[in-house]
């Protein structure tokens, strides 16, 4: 009896100690029969070396804050306005969205701690092939929005510095824009965390006073009719959601960077609702405040919504300046940080063989030829914009990162809605089944609204975008298989 009960606790040792290493070393321990799931016959990803200071709680919030929080928050309630006050109501939507995205970010990272985020849950859930699209899809994401946030900082540039419309100049600052990000990033995970903290205080101190203090100046005259498009309050309502999808991407920030996280199976669920309600807060009061100092007729025209704010509170034109340098402070912060997750998803996913080895090298803790390729890929983009001139050919790239951003997202719930249904007692908490199968549900249909929020046009584009990647996971596949039967 007492030899059975001796055998009962090594065998339950035993298993602990596997669930700590990995789940698919438990499934493997509590299963002795064949593999019949993808995830099953995939190896595990191990761990990136500890060679950097890891972030805590307040550095991988302000990572998510500052990705969310980039550029876009400066034009947003112009870009809003003509659809009315009905914005806001989009605003609400979204952001319930998005904060039951998080949550869903933060229970598959307490199952599964690692560096990849998206693209570990999906190959955990789905296998290789899911996992390379989630990592393909979500690397055009990264270095195609830093093009974008570097054309648009030297916009602002343009306010405080006259670049007098030359070419070469405005090339040399987006490209600045681009790589001093990189540097910080190349230094070491402990000055990507210090640059992210700094520029996130630094860019809320303006976006706050007008969020903040635009209250006390509010003018319920100045705001326009609940719907100004004339297409119905739900019509205007998901119009004017298709132009707010790019502000909450980042949400997923804090699991993509999950082996840079301080006790990451706590801190990264916890970063990613409270940087994803910090950012909401700013942009629904920031918006506010907006439609209620400026006229209706004025905003729907204006290029600088936030400065004509500044100016109705304050009076002159110092308004303009201040808000300039809050936009170059705020998009260099969502720089540095996208920089960190464009080198982040191609990591994890050479150290299965499913991306070019050399993505799978770092050094201080960061993914260094991961950071140089996608900021050199982001640097020519930003040229040939500049070169060509072909802004709308640019415009449609931009819209095409929301398509490739939600692939990656819808893969990550669609793996906890898996492990649901699968009921999977290493990955499902059976007292909270209800609750995580509602919440995985809304966070898909979320997802799918951020897809048909895209457009059509942009759909297109983003599937020739993530089909490309086929002919990589070909190659990559081919080799590796290759050099098993060698």
């Amino acid at each position: 009896m007492n030899g059975s009960s001796t055998e009962r606790e090594q065998d339950h040792e035993r298993r602990t100690t596997l669930m700590q290493s990995s789940p698919a070393a438990t499934r493997q321990a509590t299963r002795p029969s064949a593999p019949t799931d993808p995830v099953d016959q995939a190896p595990v990803t191990p761990e990136p070396p500890k060679n950097g200071r890891r972030f805590g709680l307040p550095t991988a919030t302000a990572l998510v804050m500052g990705n969310i929080i980039g550029g876009g928050i400066f034009m947003i309630p112009a870009a809003v306005a003509p659809f009315g006050t009905v914005s806001l109501l989009a605003f609400v939507v979204l952001t319930v969205g998005a904060i039951a995205l998080a949550l869903v970010f933060g229970q598959l990272a307490r199952r599964n701690p690692r560096t990849g985020g998206p693209y570990v849950y999906a190959r955990e859930a789905f296998g290789d092939f899911a996992g390379f699209l989630s990592a393909w899809s979500y690397w055009i994401t990264t270095w195609v929005s830093n093009a974008a946030l570097a054309v648009a900082a030297v916009g602002y540039l343009g306010v405080l510095v006259p670049l007098h419309h030359s070419i070469p100049l405005e090339i040399t600052a987006a490209l600045a824009f681009q790589w001093l990000p990189a540097l910080a990033n190349l230094a070491g995970t402990r000055f990507v965390g210090a640059v992210q903290l700094v520029s996130t205080v630094l860019k809320f101190i303006p976006l706050l006073l007008v969020s903040v203090g635009g209250l006390f100046f509010f003018d319920p005259k100045n705001l326009g009719p609940f719907d100004a498009s004339g297409q119905g309050w739900m019509g205007g309502m998901t119009a004017a959601a298709a132009i707010l999808l790019f502000s909450y991407l980042g949400v997923e920030s804090a699991a993509m960077s999950a082996g840079q996280v301080r006790d990451p199976e706590r801190n990264v669920g916890r970063a990613s609702v409270l940087g994803t309600s910090g950012a909401a807060v700013v942009y629904l009061l920031g918006t506010l405040a907006v439609f209620g100092t400026v006229a209706h007729p004025q905003l729907i025209s204006s290029s600088a919504p936030f400065s004509d704010a500044m100016n109705g509170m304050f009076g002159g034109t110092w308004g303009g300046t201040v808000i300039a340098v809050a936009a170059l402070i705020s998009m260099t912060g969502a720089l540095n940080g996208w920089t960190l997750l464009a080198a982040q998803a191609p990591y994890a996913a050479a150290k299965d063989g499913l991306f070019p080895a050399a993505f799978g090298k770092e050094k201080r803790g960061v993914p260094t030829f991961g950071v140089i390729v996608s900021v050199a890929l982001a640097s020519l983009l930003t040229i040939a914009n500049f070169a060509s001139g072909a802004k709308g050919a640019f415009d449609m790239l931009v819209l095409v990162t929301t398509f490739t951003a939600v692939v990656p997202y819808l893969l990550s719930t669609a793996a906890q809605l898996y492990w649901l249904v699968r009921g999977s007692t290493d990955k499902v908490n059976g007292a909270h089944l209800v609750r995580d199968a509602v919440l995985g549900l809304g966070a898909f249909a979320f997802s799918i609204w951020l897809l048909a929020g895209a457009g059509y046009a942009a759909v297109y584009q983003g599937v020739l975008f993530l089909f490309a990647g086929i002919l990589v996971y070909v190659w990559l596949a081919g080799r590796r298989k290759t050099a098993e039967s060698a």
